[in-house]
């Protein structure tokens, strides 16, 4: 997998919506205007004491991971779950990503011919999509 964690010009204001895109499809949104349910930070608490004892990364073991190696980690485990629609553990990991890293606005995952590529993207509002209809032709 190739990740992309450059954080070009920061914005100062907070992006309150969070976007995970596969393919510019946008597969999970987070809302940080909602507040963290308890058992849900106890969860994001219990990855982190997890992570704190090292963590694998494109093959190699990282014993003292910084929030950047811990992001890497956790959207490759998100890529997982959403390609085996695993919906709890998508869930958790955009969680993960949009409580921890909280100037993070969307996560950019393109499918090619050549793997997985990831980017995290801190410079680019998430717009939501909408679906449009069309009519039906006769």
């Amino acid at each position: 997998m190739r990740y992309n964690l450059s954080r070009k010009k920061r914005n100062q204001n907070m992006s309150q919506l969070m976007g995970v895109l596969l393919n510019g499809i946008a597969q999970l949104e987070y809302d940080r205007t909602r507040t963290l349910p308890d058992h849900q930070a106890a969860y994001l608490e219990k990855m982190d004491r997890k992570m704190d004892e090292g963590i694998l990364i494109d093959g190699e073991t990282v014993a003292n991971p910084d929030t950047g190696q811990r992001a890497q980690f956790v959207a490759a485990n998100l890529v997982h779950a959403i390609k085996a629609n695993d919906e709890q553990k998508a869930a958790a990991m955009c969680t993960y990503l949009a409580d921890r890293m909280s100037d993070l606005k969307q996560v950019k995952i393109v499918e090619g011919e050549d793997g997985v590529s990831i980017d995290l993207v801190f410079d680019e509002d998430y717009v939501k999509q909408t679906a449009v209809a069309f009519p039906t032709l006769n």
